[in-house]
Parts: C-alpha cells; structure tokens; sequence
C-alpha cells in the first residue's frame, strides 16, 4: 500500500493498517486549555477548577475536542504466518484529541487506556483534568479542560461511557454483576421450595362452614355457640340473645282447655271477635 495514501492516526502521526476503521465519537469547539499551577495539590476528591481559573494566565489555549475510535488487526508475524489457524488479533483503542480549530494540527492526545485519563472536577460539571500523552517521547502530563456549555460537558461524557463500552470496561462490570445477582436469586429459589413431596399432605381451614367444629356442637348452636364458649372461656358473663318464641302447646294439653273456656266466657258476656273478626 501506498504510504501516501494510508489513514494516519492523529494520536500517533503514524500510519494506520489498510483494514484500520476510525469512529468519530465527539467533537465540539471551543474547548479551553489550561495548564495546572505546580503549586496546586489534589484533594482525595480530586482537582478544583478555582484553582486554575483564578488566574487567567493559566489559560493557553483554545482548541477542538475530538473522540476517535480505531480498530484493526496486527499486522501478520513469521511465527503467526506458520500458523494459517491463527487468526490476527484485533486492536481497539480511544484517543481524546485537543486540536487547532483553524488547521486540525495536534495539540495534545490523551490516550483513553483507563477511566483515570478523565476525571471531573469537584467546584464544576464543565471542567475536566486531562492527563495527555507526547506521541514520541511517552511523557506525560496534567491538563486541565473547560466547556462553555453544561451540555456539552454532559455530551462528552455520554461519550466517554460509550467507548468505555467498546472498550469492554462496562460490560465486564455489568457482566460480574449480573452473574453475582442471578447466582443469589437461584440459591433463594433453591432455599424457598414449597412444592408438596411425595406422601405430604396439607390441611385447610375454612372459616364460617361447618368443617372442622368440635364434637358434640349441633348445628343449631351456629355463632351463639361459639359466642359462649369463649365469653366462658375469658369469665365474662354471657350476653342475652334473642330467642324465637316456644311453639303452642298440643290441643289436649291444660292450657288449651282454659283457652277455649275463657272465649266461650267471653262470648256469653259480649265480648267475642264478632261473625267475621271484625272485633279482634
């Protein structure tokens, strides 16, 4: 391949395998560089934009913000070339780019290797530390980053979850956890098993039907019953319940004889019901 024609990488300045995919993931403009005073030390929280801000000769440069995401496959070995099994291994990587808004000439680049390239500061949602990269020597330093706009910092940082995604870096912690939570959820179920085995028997109590009364209660006795026995039970006296009236005696009993003596009384002093019962 012509090395005239070849994709470049901007984080490196070298040329990029001919298989090579470059996804551009963000990019927005202005982006304000800042250089972090040596004097300032971190809190365990991490860096305060006042810090730096403060003093406007800490500012050094204004540039555009770009994402990119590469992919390809190593270039074939002698040893991988003995081997015709022996698939090529791929190579995915993230590079933040602070370049010239006017020429696209690399500033700086921060490799994405880990999510400690980026951290946010703890006075504002807008300013990030950037530890960037020299292509050639490996040096590395701190920089500080600032967006005008909330939205835009909020954009570079859906941004920056999406890579740690094809990165792989959320999903193996998803993964653990999701494993870790469904290995729970079976040992519960395990433990929880109400399934009747072979033998079992299981007894119901229905409440307000006849199943289940003590011997010797008759059914007439109903809620009364009940209601006496547990008013004995706690020594209370037993209330008084409303009773139907007994039936009438039979007709060859005493009281039925003095019944039909006194309305033939009745009857020979004046005093009957009348043809019909018109006096009753």
């Amino acid at each position: 391949m012509d090395p005239s024609t070849a994709i470049i990488d901007p984080a490196t300045d070298q040329p990029l395998p001919p298989d090579a995919i470059v996804r551009v993931l963000f990019l927005t403009h202005p982006v304000h560089v800042y250089s972090i005073p040596s004097t300032v030390v971190p809190s365990k929280a991490g860096y305060a934009a006042s810090s730096w801000t403060d003093d406007p000769r800490n500012h050094i440069f204004t540039a555009r913000l770009r994402i990119l995401e590469t992919s390809y496959t190593l270039e074939s070995t002698q040893d991988s070339l003995a081997d015709e099994t022996q698939d090529p291994d791929p190579v995915l990587k993230v590079d933040i780019l602070l370049e010239d808004p006017n020429t696209g000439v690399l500033f700086a680049a921060a490799p994405y290797v880990n999510k400690a390239v980026v951290e946010p500061t703890t006075d504002s949602s807008r300013f990030f530390t950037l530890r960037v990269q020299d292509p050639k020597s490996k040096v590395k330093a701190t920089l500080a980053i600032g967006f005008e706009e909330r939205s835009d910092a909020f954009d570079f940082g859906v941004a920056l979850q999406e890579a740690a995604k094809s990165l792989g870096w959320q999903r193996t912690a998803t993964g653990k956890g999701d494993s870790t939570t469904g290995d729970k959820a079976t040992a519960q179920a395990e433990a929880k098993d109400y399934s009747l085995k072979e033998g079992e028997t299981i007894t119901i109590n229905l409440k307000g039907t006849r199943f289940g009364r003590r011997t010797g209660q008759t059914q007439g006795g109903g809620e009364g019953g009940e209601v006496k026995q547990q008013q004995e039970e706690e020594g209370k006296p037993l209330a008084a319940f409303a009773l139907a009236p007994p039936p009438p005696p039979p007709p060859g009993s005493s009281a039925a004889r003095e019944a039909r003596q006194r309305k033939r009384l009745s009857a020979q002093l004046g005093f009957d019901d009348g043809k019909f019962g018109e006096f009753a």
